[in-house]
Formats: structure tokens, sequence, C-alpha cells
């Protein structure tokens, strides 16, 4: 047998989820059939990047077929990899290992310009699947450093797409992660000074150095948080909003996925229970004891099937009533590369 739950899909419609019968886990509320209120944020999970990312290693592999190579994870999830692995995609961390002659993809979170150039010295054919936003970072610090400005980065050391835009924007570049290491810079407080932004850093994070930053520096520019990555910013204005609403919080997303980690971290600052998930098997019956209503976010790199698994192992526990809480759909898309359109 199988039980039909309706859940409003990533577009705001009604949407049937199909579940297999299996043995019942603990109720999520053990003294009381009354159901638990599973609230889903809006929007959540893939944005545009993520989405031209996985576009253009589909599309290599349609035009060029299998295998063809992707220097790094395209995007942080493990269901989006292996799917593409099973298609004929081979994932690296380094050029050395793709052969000659072969289809290279650089990833969303961009690689250093010493990659592209290697690449171009060898019989390959590269794409890159850069993210449009993170590609406006690294302009807006070769701007900056055009200018005569020393530049300051905001992000977190060893970050793919911090080690990217290090090695793309030309000139001595300060790393910092927090309010702390601005006091710790040894550049003259009336030097030239500009500052760009990691994307998927939480927006209020970011804004407590920026402030440190113009306390420190008489002579400071810099894109106004709002230039952050919109997807960003609107996942985490909507984990805001659900987290007034809800008594347990499910962030749907890879470990090693900065903005999937951040989303959870707002859920902890607003003192809800939060928990970052890779899927619905790491789930537990005693998170959600006592809760009347629980909120299920995910990543931009977090595939939506992964969002219904989580719903779904949350109806086997128990009796539930499911929603949509947020914004209307995203709208924006980026394009694809030339060679593939």
């Amino acid at each position: 047998m199988s039980k039909n739950l309706w859940i409003d899909d990533a577009r705001g419609h009604p949407a049937p989820i199909r579940t297999r019968a299996r043995p019942r886990s603990p109720r999520v509320t053990p003294k009381t059939d009354t159901p638990l209120r599973v609230l889903l944020a809006q929007p959540r999970g893939f944005c545009a990047g993520v989405v031209r990312a996985i576009d253009i290693v589909e599309r290599a592999l349609q035009k060029f077929e299998a295998p063809v190579y992707v220097r790094h994870e395209i995007v942080h999830n493990k269901r989006v990899v292996e799917a593409l692995k099973a298609k004929g995609a081979h994932f690296v961390e380094d050029l050395d290992e793709v052969p000659d002659h072969a289809v290279v993809i650089f990833s969303a979170h961009g690689v250093p310009k010493s990659v592209e150039q290697a690449a171009a010295r060898r019989p390959l054919t590269a794409l890159d699947a850069t993210c449009p936003l993170v590609t406006k970072v690294h302009n807006q610090g070769r701007r900056y450093v055009a200018q005569g400005r020393r530049l300051i980065f905001i992000g977190h050391a060893g970050h793919p797409e911090v080690v990217g835009a290090l090695g793309q924007i030309p000139g001595r570049i300060a790393l910092v992660q927090s309010a702390r290491d601005v006091a710790a810079l040894k550049i003259p407080g009336d030097a030239p000074v500009a500052y760009v932004t990691q994307t998927t850093l939480s927006v209020d994070d970011t804004r407590e150095i920026i402030e440190a930053l113009r306390r420190r520096f008489s002579n400071l520019v810099g894109p106004d948080t709002r230039d952050i990555c919109y997807a960003t910013q609107n996942r985490q204005s909507a984990a805001r909003d659900l987290c007034t609403r809800v008594d347990v919080l499910l962030v749907v997303g890879a470990a090693n996925s900065s903005n999937s980690n951040r989303l959870r971290e707002i859920g902890v600052e607003m003192g809800v229970r939060s928990h970052l998930v890779a899927e619905a098997e790491a789930l537990r019956p005693e998170w959600f004891v006592g809760a009347r209503a629980v909120g299920v976010t995910a990543g931009a790199s977090a595939p939506e099937e992964l969002v219904l698994g989580v719903v779904a192992r949350l109806a086997q526990m128990g009796p539930v009533t499911i929603s949509s809480v947020g914004a209307p759909e995203e709208s924006i898309a980026f394009r694809l590369p030339t060679e593939l359109r």
C-alpha cells in the first residue's frame, strides 16, 4: 500500500508525494495525535547559478558524449554529483587528471586564473560553469585594484569560491573571516581600501565585518550588502521568517555547503532547534518531541527531491499537515556558454 500526501511544489502548486508503507517510527508527538505542522520555506533549494552549472554538464554530455571532466564538485551536493557521475561525468581535483583532447568544466564556485591558463595550454575543450554572480565579484575586485586600492576579501579561507577569487584578482589581497580579523590587518588607516565578499556568506555576518572596516579605514569603498548573491539573501530572509513560526528548523544541504550552514546558523541565532541534514535518513524522532511546527528549507545546491524525502520521512513518524510560506517563485535565469546554446 501507499499513502498520498499533498505538498506545494517549488512553484507553489499542489503536487502529490507517494511514500511506501513501512513500519512506523515513534510518533513525533507521542502524547497526542494532533498533526505536526510542516512549513516549507519559499524560496528554497536550487538557485539560478546551480541550475546553470548542472545544465552545462548535462548539455556537454549530450554534445560531446561521455566522459566529460569536471574540476571539483560542480556544486556542493552529493546527490547531484552522483547523478552526473551516472551520466558519464568524471570529477577531478587537478587538471593533471584530465586526459588530452577531453572536455573539462570548471565548477560553479570559480577557479583561479592559473587553472584557466593551464587548460588553455593543453589540447582541452574548457567550459566555464562559474556562477555569474561569482564572476561579478571577480570583476568588482579587479576594478578596485585597477583604481590603486588595497583589496580586502571577506570570506572563508579554503572555500573553493574564495580560492578561485583570490586567484582571479591580481595584486595583494587580505582575507578576513570575522570582525576580529579587521583589527589585525597591517594596512594604514588612511590607505585607499576596498572590499568584496564571498557570495554565500551570512548577510548579518558580512555587515558586521563591513562596519568594522568602516571604523578602521577612512578611505573605504565596496559594494552594498545587497550585492551579495540574491539567492543567499532570499533564502536567509525566508529562513528568518520561518523561524518565527516553528519550533524546529531542518535545513536540507551538504555539510560542506557554505550557504546551507549559514541557514542552520540563522535558526540557532533565533533560538530555534536547528539541524543540517543531507537526506531524510538523517532525521531523528527525538528532535521533534514536543514540537508543534517544523520548518524545512534547503541550501541553494540541494535538489527538491531531497526536500520531498525529508517531508515524507516526517509523515512516516506521525500525522502532519504541510504548507508553504514565503515569497513567490524566483524568476532569475542565467544564460549558458555560447558553445552550448
